[in-house]
């Protein structure tokens, strides 16, 4: 290997650090809703599996019991972090994109947990 392509390579390590650093704090601004209960209960999470924002209807809250409520937020909760797992893994994707080779194994769930 010469020495050309050492500094390539090292500029491509460079480039990459830096499009990581920003898909990490995009992921705050990735957000994605989960309903349960024919929307009665929403919950928000962002990229970083924070939740955010929990939305309960009027109308749960004075008819329900609390184990009902508790398992239609603890359901919404669920479906929002799966919806935007999704959507950061598509995010991380995108901003690695051309960067990284494609090795078999090298998973990118393992650099942002």
């Amino acid at each position: 290997m010469n020495m050309g392509d050492l500094f390539g390579m090292a500029s491509k390590m460079k480039e990459m650090q830096a499009r990581m650093q920003e898909a990490q704090e995009n992921l705050t601004k990735i957000t994605e809703v989960g309903e349960a209960g024919a929307g009665m209960v929403k919950a928000t999470a962002n990229g970083k599996k924070q939740l955010v924002r929990i939305e309960i209807d009027e109308d749960l809250m004075k008819a329900s019991d609390r184990e009902i409520l508790q398992d239609l937020i603890v359901a919404a909760t669920n479906k929002a972090l799966e919806k935007v797992e999704v959507k950061a893994k598509e995010e991380l994707q995108k901003s690695t994109e051309g960067l990284m080779p494609n090795i078999p194994g090298m998973d990118l769930d393992k650099l942002f947990k």
